[in-house]
């Protein structure tokens, strides 16, 4: 069983249409869920489809610019793997202890310490605010990033993989495993209130990642994680709220009439934007 998964996941890098299933299947999943089960009301612009359209532009880019990274991750793997440098190598890993390592040192760059990075240096922040001036946080806004904010994540990823000497199958099981936490959290989806509780005490769960979205600080620099809330606990980034009191959205840096002008949001971090919190 596992050698059959370690094999599957060596090559996904070298498919990329099968790995773009995993994010299309992901999206419609949560998509078709959350349609059944909101978390809360929305209130789209015009209509979801619509919001969906600004948000899969940003995607787009995101994949094609993660697309050309790929080549730089395999090439540090790769190289780590062929140097034995990183903690694998440390730990003389074997393959599940290889897989498990990779998992939490690419969670920490790649979750949470590249999203703290983000909120706490200006010039980082005001590309970041693309993603937190969406008004409707759904599905659809888990991959709105800006490009300059997916090519800084690529860094932290390269990061991760250096600190780890991460195999590329547990590079892979990571990202396909964040492919479809970061659609899970983002969901407008409710789930029972005990369960979404039992969930965040290790993973980050929808409700824990709603409050990151809240209009107000310090919600808005709070619970950072992907995949992981261990962070967030240990480092003491974590709150709560309950969901109804909820707000979307950052009028104070970017006007909520217009969080879907694609090319407002393009431009708009190399303006005048007020970055003062």
């Amino acid at each position: 069983m596992l050698d059959n998964l370690i094999s599957y996941f060596s090559t996904l890098d070298q498919r990329p249409l099968e790995r773009m299933s995993f994010l299309i299947g992901g999206l419609l999943f949560f998509w078709i869920i959350e349609g059944s089960i909101p978390l809360l009301q929305l209130n789209y612009k015009k209509n979801k489809i619509k919001h969906a359209a600004v948000n899969f532009g940003f995607t787009i880019i995101h994949l094609i610019i993660h697309t050309f990274l790929a080549i730089v991750i395999i090439k540090i793997s790769d190289w780590c793997i062929y140097n034995n440098f990183g903690l694998v190598a440390l730990f003389k890993a074997e393959t599940l202890a290889s897989i498990v390592i990779t998992f939490f040192v690419l969670d920490f760059f790649v979750g949470w310490l590249v999203h703290f990075t983000e909120h706490k240096i200006p010039l980082l922040w005001r590309f970041h605010v693309v993603h937190h001036a969406d008004n409707n946080v759904d599905v659809t806004t888990g991959l709105r990033h800006h490009p300059v904010e997916s090519i800084l994540r690529g860094i932290f990823f390269f990061m991760g993989i250096f600190v780890a000497g991460a195999p590329m199958y547990a590079v892979m099981i990571y990202q396909t495993i964040l492919i479809f936490a970061t659609a899970f959290t983002h969901a407008n989806i409710s789930l029972p209130i005990k369960i979404d509780k039992a969930l965040s005490y290790f993973f980050v769960s929808p409700n824990m990642h709603k409050v990151h979205h809240h209009f107000k600080q310090p919600f808005t620099d709070s619970n950072y994680g992907a995949v992981l809330s261990i962070w967030d606990r240990m480092l003491g980034t974590f709150l709560k709220l309950a969901p109804q009191e909820i707000i979307y959205g950052l009028d104070k840096y970017y006007p909520n009439d217009e969080d879907e002008n694609f090319l407002k949001l393009m431009k708009e971090p190399f303006g005048k934007m007020e970055l003062k919190k």
